[in-house]
């Protein structure tokens, strides 16, 4: 995809530090002329279309920007490569470097504080951010590599992890049975749906599995629910939190960004351990992953199937990817399932919201057993004996580089950077908010 670069956007020389002048000009004129208009809701229509006139200018201006030197921006942010910052610290630090290229932290945290619609839309400012730095591959590749080392909060937890086998995370637990790290999703007021909380919370799991050396398979499932309509049921996941993000919390870079290439990416390719050129063989560490699937998967639920070894259901559950009749995008499943479903089914399943489940003969496709309720325990015991072995780490390590190389995730993730940041300020996404998922008392 070529974005447009719209009307008067600045004539680029390719010089940096002369069109980091000429865009700073543009945009600084584009943050005076909205700092006079009046709140998004109390504007007029004439200031409205004014509004979005000025927003569509200054994105036009970051676009020919970043397009023309993402290497060079990802270069002065990161000593040419030398650190390796994460999401945030890039975006904010993009902001500080070239002020209005992407919204500073003041500024999104003002925009948190704001329900979906009543919101600017700053954080399509961060996918423009994301499109430039990872469409350019060195910056990308350097970028997806930052994303793929432990975190800050896993690193500060490993000692006791590894001296007690358990961690209590908040909306996860991770413990270690027999050589098995236990993942359990226990995000209970909402039917383990995601959100920014979770996804910290899961990444640190997955982190802390990978790192420990007495883990040799990691293991998914979601805790036991107290809903009424599914007490005492285990469910797997219900997808993005739709109330969350209609209040204005779900981020574009903490959550929708941070999941992809953060532990998805990692349940995938494994941690990187050690810091180097992202060109040379990974300094990685790999284990297979086994998801057992109770209830349903939806939306993010199904997104995570693509990426596991072995993927268990019981008799009744089904998969669903319902972000066309949301209004977004499915993460990478765009990207994954052909692979995995064939072409046509994938279509039927992400624009047709074509559920599927576990009894349908479709369903092997995705997972690769279905056991009745009562023995899932022991399918995923059995499941994770056989994936440890010590020859699993290299094949399926093997079978990513044939299936899906990093090249192509990445040129994948900078369009999903653009289009999903546009996708979650689109008028379609919010009407549907308001008709189908949040009732009136949970509006302000």
């Amino acid at each position: 995809m070529s974005p447009p670069t719209g009307a008067n956007a600045p004539l680029l020389t390719g010089d940096f530090t002369a069109d980091t002048a000429a865009v700073g000009a543009q945009l600084s004129t584009a943050r005076e002329q909205l700092a006079e208009l009046p709140p998004r809701r109390e504007r007029s229509p004439e200031q409205h279309t004014l509004g979005e006139a000025v927003l569509d200018r200054a994105r036009a201006a970051r676009l020919g920007f970043v397009r023309a030197h993402g290497q060079r921006l990802h270069d002065e942010l990161t000593d040419a490569g030398r650190t390796a910052p994460r999401l945030p610290e890039l975006a904010f630090g993009a902001a500080d470097l070239l002020p209005g290229l992407a919204p500073t932290r003041e500024v999104i945290a003002a925009e948190r504080r704001r329900i979906q619609p009543d919101k600017e839309g700053h954080e399509v400012d961060q996918g423009i951010l994301f499109w430039g730095l990872l469409r350019a591959r060195v910056a990308g590749s350097r970028l997806m590599d930052a994303m793929r080392r432990p975190t800050p909060r896993a690193l500060a937890a490993l000692e006791e992890f590894r001296r007690a086998g358990a961690a209590e995370l908040g909306t996860v637990t991770v413990e270690r049975r027999d050589g098995i790290g236990h993942v359990t999703v226990h995000n209970v007021s909402c039917l383990n749906a995601e959100d920014n909380a979770l996804a910290d919370d899961f990444e640190t799991a997955v982190d802390l599995v990978l790192l420990d050396d007495s883990v040799h398979v990691g293991v998914v499932r979601g805790a036991r629910m107290t809903h009424p309509r599914y007490a005492g049921r285990r469910v797997f996941n219900s997808g993005i939190n739709l109330t969350q993000l209609y209040n204005g919390q779900i981020s574009l870079v903490d959550f929708l960004l941070r999941r992809e290439l953060g532990y998805i990416n990692k349940i995938l390719r494994g941690i990187r351990t050690e810091a180097g050129d992202p060109a040379a063989p990974d300094e990685c560490v790999e284990k297979p992953w086994v998801a057992a699937v109770d209830t349903h998967a939806i939306g993010g639920g199904m997104q995570l199937l693509l990426v596991f070894d072995h993927v268990i259901a019981e008799t009744g559950a089904y998969f669903t990817l319902p972000a066309v009749q949301e209004g977004i995008v499915p993460g990478a499943a765009n990207f994954r399932l052909s692979r995995v479903v064939g072409h046509r089914l994938a279509r039927r399943i992400i624009l047709g919201g074509r559920k599927v489940r576990a009894a349908d003969p479709e369903a092997l496709l995705i997972c690769d057993e279905v056991v009745e309720p009562g023995r899932m325990d022991k399918a995923v015991r059995s499941a994770a004996e056989r994936l440890d072995n010590p020859s699993v780490a290299g094949n399926r390590r093997m079978l990513t580089v044939a299936d899906e190389p990093a090249e192509r995730f990445r040129e994948y993730m900078a369009e999903f950077s653009l289009e999903q940041s546009r996708r979650l300020y689109s008028r379609d996404v919010m009407d549907n908010l308001e008709r189908t998922w949040i009732s009136r008392a949970q509006r302000r």
